[in-house]
């Protein structure tokens, strides 16, 4: 008789009962699908209801990404291009995510009846204690856009303690002047709501140019189900208080911030002015070329790239590999120091958009980045 032979077999991960394979690989997709639509939930303010979305789990000794979008926006089409670009999985693999929805901006809202009283912008800030004690979260980084970057900097502000860092795109951290009412007004009388904030999200040369991100979000704005909610959250924008930040004064951001901003972009000088009143040793300044009103919805990778120094420079992340844009950055930098010697501490590099070059300078210098 022939010997037999025991053969061990493992199951590295075994069937339920009754279980196909191809049942159970159908089983592992949903429950990945899941995991990536995130879990959406709603907490009560003195304020009125507020909706956000958290993707992830909580890291331990981590704090949460949170962002805040723009007016006309909610947060799927202010933030989904950017964290469902292919090098930000790095990030998002280290931090549990924490989207907030205005007030009615969620998806299938429904409209707020005739005389509703919208939060003003200082109000929006002063709902997302509730959003962080609902998470048990102790600390943030803060992303926003527009006036999202507003609301995230006044919580900053009233909350230091609880900010480890910010990230906001398109800030204006001023009252609208007499000059600046007049021209809305009159703008009001021959446009409608939907190309106001348009010609607030993008520059007039992308208006005029209309391409297809232009007839996206001109159609999301023009038809959106919820436009009386977005017009009581555009008012609320321009209503808002200055944020008086001085350098040098008691009202400052007192964690690290990165400012972005893009070349010829409405918001340029506003944010240009932002960076001027900020501490420079806490402060970065990012103006990024061929990127227009959005940086973050046309140039992701570039933003991706400059959130991962951001972060690295915070003591994050540090272990991260460095990419083709990381070892370009690198000999740029060692290129620059070699010539610069010791300049002042607000100093410009011009970087190529081409090389898609994104440095993040020694502490203690604030900059000015053009890629």
């Amino acid at each position: 008789m022939a010997e037999l032979q025991e053969v061990q077999i493992t199951e590295e991960k075994p069937l339920l009962p009754g279980q196909t394979p191809e049942v159970a690989k159908e089983a592992e997709l949903a429950a990945r699908v899941l995991l990536d639509q995130g879990q959406t939930h709603s907490v009560e303010t003195p304020y009125g209801s507020v909706t956000f979305t958290v993707y992830g789990t909580p890291k331990p000794k981590r704090p949460a990404i949170l962002t805040y979008h723009d007016v006309g926006l909610n947060y799927k089409s202010c933030f989904q291009p950017l964290f469902q670009f292919g090098d930000m999985q790095e990030i998002i693999q280290n931090f549990v995510r924490v989207h907030v929805d205005a007030p009615g901006m969620e998806e299938g809202a429904p409209v707020f009846p005739l005389g509703y009283q919208y939060p003003s912008l200082d109000q929006l800030a002063d709902m997302i204690p509730c959003i962080l004690q609902y998470l048990n979260f102790s600390t943030i980084i803060g992303v926003g856009v527009g006036a999202g970057a507003y609301v995230l900097s006044r919580y900053a502000l009233t909350h230091p303690d609880t900010v480890e860092g910010l990230v906001l795109i398109n800030i204006d951290p001023n009252a609208k002047g007499w000059m600046d009412w007049a021209a809305h007004k009159l703008t009001g009388l021959t446009s409608s709501i939907s190309e106001m904030i348009l010609g607030h999200l993008f520059s007039q040369e992308e208006l005029s140019g209309n391409s297809e991100l232009i007839q996206k979000y001109r159609n999301i704005i023009a038809h959106a189900p919820n436009l009386d909610n977005i017009e009581l959250y555009w008012n609320s924008y321009n209503n808002r208080r200055d944020l008086n930040f001085e350098r040098g004064g008691d009202i400052t951001l007192k964690c690290p911030v990165m400012l972005v901003v893009g070349d010829q972009a409405p918001h340029e000088d506003a944010v240009v002015e932002c960076n001027s009143k900020l501490d420079p040793t806490q402060t970065s300044f990012l103006k990024m070329a061929d990127s227009g009103g959005q940086p973050q919805l046309t140039q992701p990778g570039k933003l991706t790239e400059a959130f991962k120094y951001f972060l690295q420079g915070m003591g994050y992340m540090a272990s991260s590999c460095m990419t083709r844009l990381s070892r370009s950055r690198t000999a740029s930098l060692t290129s620059a120091a070699s010539v610069d010697g010791n300049r002042s501490r607000s100093r410009t590099l011009s970087q190529s958009s081409e090389s898609g070059t994104l440095p993040s300078g020694p502490p203690g210098h604030t900059m000015e980045v053009s890629c």
